[in-house]
């Protein structure tokens, strides 16, 4: 007879000779593989060679920005053990905000001594830069690209996170948060203080507003009410929009800042909100959509395919 650990003391099975033979120690027999298709696939670290994920953060750093971007990174580490993920100011001033051109040239740096050792690594760039913006930013993207030219590093750079429906999902939760729309659109049962329309707000011009406007119809989609985009950055946008959603109909409006956060300064959420005379959802923030965008983009540059979710989530490309 057997026990839930392994064989019972005194069974045939039992080694007089061996240690584990000792009356009351029973054996920890390993627990047999899941088999089947619901058997989950073997945890997958990124390659040894593979290059640092960079992460581009924009706007004046603070220790908010600071712990906003290390909960991004720390995303995407656990959803790919082994990975090498550094921050990089856009605007970064020394050690405890170390500028993106500095964080490039140490990957560099160490990316040249790597090759010199011979094990590989020289066949790939020294990083992957991922700018931390939900849409384009043409200025701030300028500054990241002379960042990388400065560095000479030879780093790589993705598109930005958006627009892509993991986004419109990210909206759709902090709206719920701050209770301007309901959790689950498939419930009934109704928010008294649910928006009937949404200003998605945004920087970076026109080219910014077009791509949140794509993001704005899937989560124009999830609420059943209508969204448009506008421009915090542009005078007068974002009460010409507010007018524009009353004049079609809604009455009860919310502010839904397609931004991560940092890349804005204080007050200026709020300076809206009041200039469209509703209530605002918070930035996008550390949620767990931006952390897997992030690897995302990182990981379509350097050549890793994404497996279905559940489990674990990347495996090397072939």
């Amino acid at each position: 007879m057997s026990s839930p650990t392994g064989p019972a003391p005194g069974s045939p099975r039992f080694d007089d000779d061996s240690p584990s033979s000792a009356p009351g120690l029973p054996v920890r027999m390993p627990r047999p593989r899941q088999s089947g298709r619901h058997r989950k696939p073997d945890p997958v670290a990124a390659p040894q060679d593979a290059p640092a994920l960079v992460l581009a953060v924009p706007g004046t750093p603070t220790p908010a920005a600071r712990s906003l971007a290390e909960e991004v990174c720390s995303i995407a580490r656990s959803e790919l053990p082994g990975l090498d993920a550094r921050i990089g100011y856009v605007d970064g001033d020394g050690q405890e905000f170390p500028a993106l051109d500095a964080v490039l040239a140490q990957a560099g740096a160490e990316h040249k001594a790597r090759a010199a050792q011979g094990d590989g690594a020289a066949a790939g760039p020294a990083a992957v830069v991922v700018p931390l913006l939900a849409g384009p930013d043409s200025a701030l993207l300028r500054r990241i690209r002379q960042a990388m030219m400065n560095s000479g590093s030879g780093a790589e750079l993705t598109d930005v996170l958006g627009p892509h429906p993991l986004l419109a999902e990210a909206l759709h939760v902090r709206l719920s948060e701050a209770g301007l729309a309901r959790a689950d659109r498939a419930r009934l049962f109704t928010v008294a203080t649910a928006a009937d329309g949404i200003i998605l707000a945004t920087v970076g011009g026109e080219e910014a507003v077009q791509a949140a406007g794509i993001t704005g119809m899937l989560l124009s989609a999830r609420l059943a009410v209508p969204v448009l985009a506008a421009a915090l950055d542009a005078d007068g946008a974002i009460s010409r929009t507010a007018e524009q959603l009353r004049t079609s109909g809604s009455r009860q409006l919310a502010l839904a800042p397609y931004l991560i956060g940092p890349e804005i300064s204080d007050g200026l959420l709020g300076a809206a909100a009041a200039e469209a005379g509703c209530a605002s959802a918070e930035a996008l923030g550390a949620y767990g959509a931006v952390g897997r965008l992030v690897l995302s983009n990182y990981a379509a540059k350097v050549g890793i395919t994404l497996r279905p979710a559940g489990g674990p989530q990347y495996a090397p490309a072939h």
